[in-house]
């Protein structure tokens, strides 16, 4: 892996420690040498993110939409900013930019881009390793509705064993050097009603 897309909060959540946890995020992958992507703000999570890559020489890639664009929200520092027009653009950019996805604590955003990157991987357009990092249970409830549709027929066990867990970045990050991505054969058919 040498570029690694990093989804999560713009906002700073209660607990401090989830603003450690994202500048360690940060700091970890730079000291392997990987590539962070990420949403292109100095706020939140996000910020912190970018900040711990960057205090040790890390190359930092954004990718923000113009409409987000403004000083108090852009990143002034990154190796990299890259301008788009939407929402969509920017996560298709980030996603040509990653070879795989750490979930850090968020909200419906961080959500909605890690369910696009599984529900893609799930389609066949991609076999990237997808993690979320489980500090502090954060995504407990998740892990047990992730669960939950694998137990009720709606999601297949090999597409729930896609979403790659741990509650520490080391073992995320050995699980998806790990990773063999699922072989997908697509049956579609059409019923008549």
């Amino acid at each position: 892996m040498k570029s690694i897309v990093v989804y999560c909060g713009s906002g700073t959540g209660i607990d401090p420690s989830f603003m450690e946890l994202a500048y360690q995020t940060g700091a970890f992958l730079a000291k392997n040498n990987i590539t962070v992507v990420y949403g292109g703000a100095k706020i939140g999570l996000m910020g912190a993110v970018a900040d711990g890559a960057l205090s040790l020489q890390g190359k930092v890639i954004g990718v923000l939409p113009e409409f987000m664009s403004g000083s108090e929200i852009a990143h002034e520092n990154l190796s990299e900013l890259i301008m788009v027009k939407t929402m969509h653009e920017r996560k298709l950019i980030m996603h040509q930019l990653s070879d795989a996805v750490i979930a850090l604590p968020g909200g419906f955003g961080t959500m909605e881009e890690l369910f696009e990157m599984l529900t893609w991987a799930q389609l066949g357009l991609h076999q990237k390793p997808t993690g979320i990092l489980n500090y502090n249970n954060y995504y407990d409830a998740l892990l047990m509705l992730s669960n939950s549709m694998r137990d009720h027929g709606f999601l297949k066990p090999e597409f729930r064993n896609m979403l790659l867990d741990a509650s520490n970045l080391e073992t995320l990050f050995e699980k998806m050097n790990d990773y063999k991505g699922v072989s997908i054969k697509m049956k579609l058919t059409i019923q008549n009603t």
